[in-house]
């Protein structure tokens, strides 16, 4: 009988320890969405007041989940406040509306330097010989749960939602990326029959961006995109989010892709600008085979 009661009391405590977690987020969320907090949103997300309600509303709570879950390390001194924490809260949540989410999962901590930082890095020479050298950045996104940003470059992607710039969009869509088990630039879809198209239509422009960067030549999406698969999905999530009308005149298949993933339509946040027609080359358009096919994708 006492060894009923003991392991009854066991289960107990067990189910009480696994539930404590779920409270305390419900607590959390339970709680009104502070004013100022909603004020530093409209000032640094630009399309936060052209949202309809029910996003705003969404994106609060987003926002409120990602703050109680997440914790923000400033570095090289730089004091972290509401104002570093709402908005790099709300830019990382844009990528999660009408969907069903965990908030970033696997997602713990976001370290902050006030402006871009140094990392090490090895160089390998021509004759193969490694060297150590440091390298500087404006973001990064770790596997193992952590996020790296320059507040500066935070606040000019901020200041500018139309140059398809956003070191926060970037590096919380490799997050995403991620959550797929791989950096690959084929997050999680939800559905195998959704890698065929993907692979498609990601594989066809990102050569064709290859291509560009190779010789130059002007591109809606930014050339860095071209360095790998996954640079090419952050990329198209930066423009897909602040160029999104340039980007479904230029890239219509693309656009489709990633408004099926985001579940959003940008348009409906910004103005159309006023495209001009895009420069003509007499070099020739990439084969079939250029370049790198999206293996992973498929």
């Amino acid at each position: 009988m006492e060894a009923l009661l003991w392991t009854t009391a066991i289960v107990v405590a067990i189910a009480l320890g696994m539930s404590y977690p779920g409270w305390r987020l419900r607590r959390a969320l339970a709680q009104p969405f502070p004013p100022a907090w909603r004020d530093i949103l409209e000032r640094n997300i630009p399309i936060y007041q052209r949202m309809q309600p029910d996003l705003q509303a969404q994106l609060q709570r987003l926002v409120q989940q990602f703050l109680f879950q997440k914790k923000f390390v400033g570095c090289e001194g730089l004091e972290v406040d509401d104002e570093i924490r709402v908005t790099i809260a709300g830019q990382a949540c844009l990528l999660l509306l009408n969907r069903f989410t965990r908030v970033y999962r696997k997602l713990h901590t976001i370290l902050v330097y006030p402006s871009a930082f140094l990392v090490p890095r090895n160089h390998a020479d021509e004759a193969g010989i490694v060297h150590p050298a440091r390298q500087e950045l404006l973001g990064e996104s770790w596997v193992d749960g952590r996020v790296v940003l320059s507040w500066d470059h935070v606040q000019r992607g901020a200041g500018d939602w139309t140059d398809g710039q956003n070191v926060v969009l970037h590096e919380f869509a490799h997050q995403l990326d991620s959550e797929s088990g791989s950096n690959n630039g084929a997050p999680f879809l939800g559905h195998p029959g959704s890698y065929r198209n993907w692979s498609e239509v990601l594989s066809r422009d990102f050569n064709n961006l290859r291509h560009e960067a190779m010789f130059h030549r002007q591109s809606v999406l930014d050339h860095y995109g071209a360095v790998s698969p996954a640079e090419f999905f952050a990329v198209a999530t930066e423009t897909f989010f602040e160029k999104p009308w340039q980007m479904a005149e230029r890239h219509a298949a693309l656009y489709e892709q990633f408004q099926q993933y985001y579940r959003v339509d940008p348009r409906e946040w910004l103005d159309p600008p006023v495209l001009e027609p895009e420069p003509r080359f007499d070099e020739p358009e990439p084969p079939a085979s250029y370049g790198t096919v999206y293996g992973q994708w498929r």
